[in-house]
């Protein structure tokens, strides 16, 4: 069942993801760092409060507003409102590219090749995506029926499968031409969800916004019925994987 579909992260990053990413790359305060798809700047605050210099990237304005308002206080970080596409690049001027579940959002034949390009020699790609896990019974068939009732559409696995350890990125990164061998981690977490909190959770999911409002309220209504039939409470896991490569 498509639980999550978003362009932007809806949940923290884990910190250990942001220690590992500067250990791998060697990141220090007088390296740069581009980002692409910075959304509303959670990942891009993990490497802000490191002083490097970020330049982030997204094509949505309000997001863009949203990510200048998050990251007012750190002067190292600027924006520019683009895509990967159409931004005309800075090459050979990062460390580190980083892009947290925004990858899959950029057109096949760039998302690497442009990557590699902005890397100085040795810099790293980092690449993170965090998939949300089946629940648990009895919610885990609740869910897929009132799903197959209510939005079909959203039955499909979810966009993060992408950067599942048999999803399409790990094969693609590891035949890249552009990169040295992947390195792969793996972050378990969750957080415990009401109601009211996984109707806020999934309203800020691209996916759900595209339903027609009557048949969004109902899908919503009936969730909520069913966590409280439940115990009103319960855990949502998530992997956070993380693809760190050396440009070759």
């Amino acid at each position: 069942m498509r639980q999550h579909s978003m362009a932007t992260l809806a949940q923290p990053i884990p910190e250990s993801v942001f220690d590992d990413i500067a250990a791998f790359s060697g990141l220090d305060s007088s390296d740069a760092v581009l980002e692409i798809g910075c959304g509303t700047g959670q990942a891009t605050q993990g490497f802000a409060r490191r002083g490097v210099f970020i330049l982030a990237l997204d094509p949505g304005a309000e997001l863009i507003g949203i990510a200048r308002k998050n990251l007012a206080e750190f002067p190292n970080v600027r924006f520019a409102q683009t895509t990967l596409e159409a931004w005309p690049g800075e090459a050979t001027a990062f460390k580190l590219v980083m892009a947290a579940q925004s990858l899959h959002w950029v057109a096949s034949e760039v998302r690497l090749a442009k990557s590699a390009e902005q890397l100085a020699p040795g810099g790293t790609l980092a690449v993170l995506g965090s998939v949300p896990m089946p629940l648990a019974p009895p919610l885990a068939a609740e869910f897929a029926r009132l799903y197959s009732l209510y939005a079909p559409s959203l039955s499909d696995p979810p966009a993060e499968a992408w950067y599942l350890p048999d999803g399409p990125f790990a094969k693609l990164l590891g035949e890249s031409e552009y990169f040295e061998p992947t390195t792969h981690r793996c972050y378990p977490w969750s957080r415990m969800q009401s109601a009211a909190s996984y109707s806020d959770l999934l309203r800020t999911l691209s996916s759900y916004p595209l339903l027609a409002a009557d048949q969004r309220e109902a899908l919503l209504a009936a969730l909520g019925e069913t966590i409280a039939t439940h115990g009103g409470k319960f855990e949502l896991r998530y992997e956070t994987h993380l693809y760190l490569a050396k440009r070759r």
